[in-house]
């Protein structure tokens, strides 16, 4: 049997062209390459220019592309939507060893500098979050404004070990890289709110499918996973100058509300906090047309808001 994926893919790749972008592979540096799905057209470098550009970066789940889908198909023809491959996700590599989200975020930084991008507001899903905290604070001349969904500032010990024992797993290597049908349908069990009501609807195969195209890269994802938690002793809390909008499954129980709540204190009054009702971790699957309404009316708001500032500088 044809792996359905293997088919959705390229099917996914050519709808994402029609809406008007392209994929693109940028050296960040000798031996570091990251993939990139870049606008048709080239960014004004204009200090007054209206370029709305949003970059969105993924979970630890899927690519890019594969994750963000519903997004771009909805957000492209209005903003300048940029969806890179994290290292070892979607054909990025490195022969450097680092694995840390700093690492990443540089890569994510490097590469859209080198695509012209000066300015961006950040959309980070889970793992791709915390890569954008730290973009924020790496690059604050980069990064104008973010967008959070299901994730944390820095995935501390205290609040891994708190996550693991709701999800029931000893590791999040157990967990992130299933290796069996059974373990992708656990993935999926505890990362949405109403799936679990279908899954005797799903024939085991299509788990099987995914399980086999996902999931390359395994012995360098589990040394992402263990440069990801870090002692909470080692810890101190950035400063972000950005606006930060946390838009949220209510029903997550990776990152449940104890989190938003400790991340809003984290922010302060930069933050503001959004629900999606009947949604868990994996939120922008699970409510695309309710996500993605919220996610245009607040990059609008925060993209105005950025080039009224540059107009008044």
């Amino acid at each position: 049997m044809v792996n359905i994926f293997a088919v959705y893919k390229p099917l996914l790749r050519w709808l994402i062209k029609l809406v008007g972008m392209r994929p693109q592979t940028v050296e960040i540096e000798p031996g570091t390459v990251m993939n990139f799905w870049v606008p048709n057209e080239t960014p004004n470098k204009s200090k007054n220019s209206n370029n709305k550009a949003v970059v969105l970066i993924h979970g630890f789940g899927a690519d890019g592309i594969t994750t963000w889908q519903f997004q771009v198909l909805a957000l492209a023809r209005k903003f300048k939507v940029y969806v890179p491959d994290l290292v070892f996700f979607g054909g990025s590599i490195t022969d450097r060893s680092e694995r840390s989200p700093e690492f990443q975020a540089e890569c994510v930084a490097k590469g859209l500098k080198k695509l012209g991008v000066e300015r961006c507001s950040l959309v980070g899903l889970s793992y791709g979050g915390m890569v954008g905290f730290k973009m924020a604070e790496m690059y604050p001349d980069l990064v104008d404004s973010m967008v959070l969904s299901c994730s944390a500032m820095a995935l501390t010990k205290s609040i891994s070990d708190a996550a693991l024992e709701r999800i029931g797993f000893k590791s999040w290597s157990d967990y992130l890289l299933p290796d069996s049908v059974q373990g992708v349908k656990i993935f999926f069990d505890i990362a949405t709110f109403k799936l679990p009501w279908k899954l005797d609807w799903i024939p085991n195969f299509v788990y099987k499918h995914y399980l086999e195209v996902m999931y390359d890269n395994k012995e360098q994802r589990e040394e992402l996973l263990k440069a990801l938690v870090i002692d909470d002793k080692d810890f101190t809390i950035p400063h972000h100058p950005q606006r930060v909008h946390l838009l949220w499954g209510e029903n997550d129980t990776i990152f449940n509300k104890e989190v938003v709540n400790n991340l809003m204190w984290q922010l302060g009054d930069r933050a503001t906090l959004q629900y999606i009702e009947k949604a868990g971790h994996l939120v922008e699957v699970e409510q695309p047309c309710v996500y993605n309404k919220h996610l245009q009316e607040i990059l609008t708001t925060l993209l105005e808001d950025g080039h009224q500032k540059q107009r008044n500088f």
